[in-house]
């Protein structure tokens, strides 16, 4: 569909391998965002489901919609395949609900890993008592409209990160993450090492022999010269 303000691409092939996807889901948020250089991720969204310590992984289908309107959001839901993220840019707009407890079950039923919204759900208790990964900006009660415009598959904007269709979506207890598909198995191969390494340094803080070296060095490097 082309019609501009209703357009729906299609979903672009999957760049990273099924396993690859699978080892994504074996680190968190706050490692991959330090192997991007502290330069990206999602900033403002929540955890709204119980289990908060849940690895969401997937790839992203994304929405622009009207703010307080989701007619394309349950379009995208039609249109995903079991693992993908719905991510939703709501231009963070609080007054409307995006999202509910209907929505997530239709989504859930058919496989959805979980949603991403930057805007507002509603029926916040029923995702605070369930598993269904939901990750938004702000709770209402007010409902969506349902009139449009919205697109599917277009980059989107989510608390300051763009994300594209096909991305690599990562959310746990620290927030949300979307790795550009193109770079995402060079990605994935840092933070797996880097997972290694504080492991080892979670090993030496047990044994007692875990030494910071660097920080004496920073002060000295910074105060030098200023006696």
């Amino acid at each position: 569909m082309s019609s501009v303000g209703f357009r729906i691409n299609e979903r672009p092939a999957a760049r990273i391998s099924a396993e690859a996807l699978a080892q994504f889901a074996t680190v968190g948020s706050a490692q991959i965002s330090d192997c991007m250089g502290r330069l990206y991720g999602v900033v403002g969204l929540a955890p709204r489901h119980a289990a908060s310590a849940l690895r969401m992984v997937g790839l992203a289908v994304t929405v622009k919609a009207r703010p307080g309107d989701n007619l394309m959001i349950h379009k995208a839901i039609a249109l995903a395949q079991p693992g993908d993220v719905i991510v939703v840019d709501g231009a963070g707009e609080a007054t409307n609900a995006l999202g509910g407890e209907l929505m997530a079950m239709d989504a859930e039923g058919r496989g959805v890993a979980g949603f991403v919204i930057d805007g507002a759900i509603r029926d916040a208790d029923v995702f605070a008592q369930g598993a269904f990964p939901c990750f938004a900006r702000s709770v209402s009660h007010r409902g969506p409209y349902k009139d449009g415009p919205g697109e599917i598959n277009v980059p989107v904007s989510i608390g300051g990160q763009v994300v594209c269709a096909g991305d690599v979506v990562v959310g746990d207890a620290d927030g949300v993450i979307a790795i550009p598909a193109a770079i995402a198995e060079d990605v994935l191969a840092l933070a797996l090492k880097k997972e290694a390494d504080e492991a080892g340094i979670k090993e030496r803080i047990r044994a007692g022999t875990y030494t910071k070296p660097w920080v004496d060095k920073t002060i000295a490097a910074k105060t030098a010269g200023g006696a």
